[in-house]
């Protein structure tokens, strides 16, 4: 990106929590907390201080289908990013004393999740969803599954799961481009490959979920069964999810919030999987009209779904698709990121032009089509957080939806 005075390089690997069985849920979280305990040469405290030394950050995530590591530095620190990440995902100390000690804090990470309603609603849904599979099981995992983990279990599950066969190296920014790959064959191109068997087909279970909790407001989440990352009509789901619920002018906010004063925060998302996705809408509603917000929040979607969205409505999504697409583009750790997760996806990155011009080929007819297959399913997962007088609002929206 020429021009600019600082680089993001991400290392990411097609694994996470749906690789993992159901005594081993949390141990790929567990392991990218291990990593950063000790690398290569460094202590846990070196890995930061080399990084920040040189005006840098670092950082991590796992997900259900991805981990990565990710560097933001000043221009020039490409070949210490890239010696770190390597260290990081190829030789970890795994300290048997660490390990012991990282669980104790992942332990209290679990707690924390539990104690924050508008986290642990998420996970409550997500449990339903996807009932007795891996991706309705918490990435935290739980203190049981991760008390076996010891050193040897911990070294084979890395080995695992950053096998460089699944792993891709993207940077942005104040990158070149020689450099970059012969940092990458030296860092990288030793590692042996292990490879791995696909996660088992994700299926959309459905089902209510709700936890009495003596709060000020009820915490709602609705889901529907929607398409994976590689399903041809996911722009148009992602255009549906904006129309409904992606901002102040979406229908939820002006339905809900605007003409009813039923909620203060009210949001549609949609979240692609390799195999599966889901539409969402989250809500936090005072307890005594919980059922009324699931019902009229089921009414928007029937509607949208049944007659599309008007041409104001589908324009309007483009253009804050859009923008948010080439904000992101002039972003290096955004541009990075997106570019390895795609390329994991798809077995390339996709251009910012691609992906606008997929967009713009949207009709207010694919949209409608694409509401119709949200319906089809005919089935829904609900999670209500809060007083008890909120009971029963995930029924109410299947029951408005689907009759």
């Amino acid at each position: 990106m020429p021009g600019l005075k600082t680089l993001a390089v991400v290392v990411a690997v097609k694994g996470g929590a749906r690789w993992e069985p159901e005594d081993r849920s949390g141990w790929s979280h567990l392991l990218e907390h291990l990593v950063f305990k000790g690398a290569g040469d460094m202590a846990a405290r070196e890995i930061v201080e080399r990084i920040e030394a040189e005006g840098g950050t670092i950082n991590a995530a796992t997900g259900y289908e991805r981990t990565s590591f990710e560097v933001r530095g000043l221009d020039g620190s490409l070949p210490l990013a890239m010696q770190v990440l390597s260290d990081l995902v190829f030789r970890p100390t795994l300290d048997p004393a660490e390990i012991e000690r990282e669980k104790d804090v992942v332990a209290q990470e679990i707690a924390e999740a539990f104690d924050t309603p508008d986290d642990h609603v998420f996970e409550m849904v997500q449990t339903r969803a996807f009932r007795g599979q891996p991706l309705g099981r918490p990435i935290l995992g739980s203190v049981a599954s991760l008390k076996p983990a010891d050193r040897a279990a911990v070294e084979a599950w890395r080995a695992r799961l950053y096998s460089p066969d699944r792993m891709v190296v993207a940077a942005s920014g104040a990158v070149d481009e020689a450099e970059l790959l012969a940092l990458a064959e030296r860092g990288f191109g030793d590692a042996k490959a292990m490879p791995a068997d696909a996660p088992e087909t994700a299926a959309f279970v459905g089902g209510h979920a709700r936890l009495n909790r003596k709060i000020e407001q009820a915490n709602l989440v609705f889901q529907l069964p929607a398409l994976g990352a590689t399903d041809p009509q996911l722009p148009a789901l992602r255009l549906f999810a904006e129309i409904l619920g992606g901002g102040m002018a979406s229908r939820l906010f002006q339905s809900a919030r605007e003409e009813r004063g039923l909620a203060y925060a009210i949001d549609a998302y949609q979240e692609p999987y390799a195999d599966a996705g889901v539409l969402g809408i989250y809500a936090g509603a005072a307890a005594d009209r919980a059922k009324e917000l699931a019902q009229v929040s089921a009414a928007e979607v029937r509607a949208l779904a049944e007659a599309g969205p008007t041409t104001a409505e589908l324009s309007r999504a483009k253009a804050v698709m859009k923008a948010g697409l080439w904000m992101s583009d002039e972003n290096p750790m955004s541009r990075a990121g997106r570019n390895a997760a795609q390329t994991l996806i798809f077995g390339r990155p996709l251009s910012g032009e691609a992906m606008t011009e997929q967009l713009e080929a949207q009709t207010v007819e694919d949209v409608r089509a694409v509401g119709a297959r949200l319906l089809a399913g005919g089935k829904a997962a609900s999670a209500v957080l809060g007083p008890r007088a909120a009971g029963g609002a995930g029924e109410a929206f299947e029951a408005a939806l689907f009759g």
